[in-house]
């Protein structure tokens, strides 16, 4: 039987999948880096609904409300979804683990890399007097590093935007980014001859395409790490023909 070099493609991009570690957030080796960090003043425990990357009211209370916006770290959107741990150095008043946080949004203040939720400002602190110090200083400084992103009871999963307009356009978010690398390009390929799609990067986290392929879809993302290190991942589960603004479609996929 032959196989066209589509086909060869995406057999073995098929393959390039990882089982998830069970933890629940992993740390990095690598060093820390100093700056400073303020948090939302007007908001609740949670994040923003309205956040750059795109996830709506999820971005609030994904990582049970541990996000943060990013200044630099935003990337033009390839940052989203990428988890930090912070910590400030206050030794009277900060721990010494600080908080894992999600990048949901883009935003600084007065020369920070965070603005968090004030959940996760708090989090820093090593008691309770402690956080009413904080939160009474507004900014602080802080360091932090790169972490791996492990969400143990979710895969990723890509949420099809209400802007979608089926069969012309399709636009959709991915949540539960993992891992300790970036998703730098999505395609989408027809299931039936496999050719595939490049999408565009619309903002965030939300990725687009004019006249998407028609029958039912698989994607492929590309994951690439600050070493250069690359890999296509496909997902297990396709998004059906039939595919319409709203759906919620679980990858079955978790990667390291």
């Amino acid at each position: 039987m032959a196989f066209s070099s589509h086909h060869i493609l995406f057999i073995v991009s098929a393959l390039i999948f990882s089982v998830i570690n069970p933890a629940d957030c992993a740390t990095s080796d690598g060093p820390f880096i100093h700056s400073r960090a303020a948090y939302y003043p007007n908001s609740d425990d949670k994040g923003s609904e309205t956040g750059r990357c795109g996830y709506g009211s999820f971005g609030a209370t994904i990582n049970n409300g541990y996000v943060a916006a990013a200044s630099d770290l935003y990337r033009d959107g390839v940052g989203c979804g990428a988890c930090y741990q912070v910590r400030c150095t206050n030794s009277k008043d900060c721990s010494d683990e600080g908080v894992n946080v999600v990048i949901t949004d883009q935003g600084s203040s007065d020369r920070t890399d965070f603005i968090m939720s004030k959940k996760a400002f708090r989090k820093m602190a090593q008691s309770t007097n402690a956080e009413t110090s904080l939160l009474s200083q507004g900014i602080v400084d802080i360091e932090y590093r790169r972490v791996s992103c492990n969400y143990p009871k979710n895969n990723i999963t890509i949420k099809i935007d209400e802007s979608s307009d089926y069969p012309y356009y399709l636009a959709f978010v991915i949540w539960y980014q993992q891992g300790q690398n970036d998703i730098t390009a999505v395609q989408l390929c027809e299931t039936k001859n496999f050719v595939c799609k490049l999408l565009d990067r619309s903002y965030g986290s939300v990725f687009t395409t004019n006249s998407p392929p028609s029958g039912s879809l698989s994607l492929r993302m590309l994951f690439s790490g600050e070493d250069g290190d690359e890999k296509w991942v496909v997902p297990v589960n396709i998004i059906p023909e039939n595919w319409k603004k709203g759906d919620i479609y679980d990858t079955g996929v978790q990667v390291e």
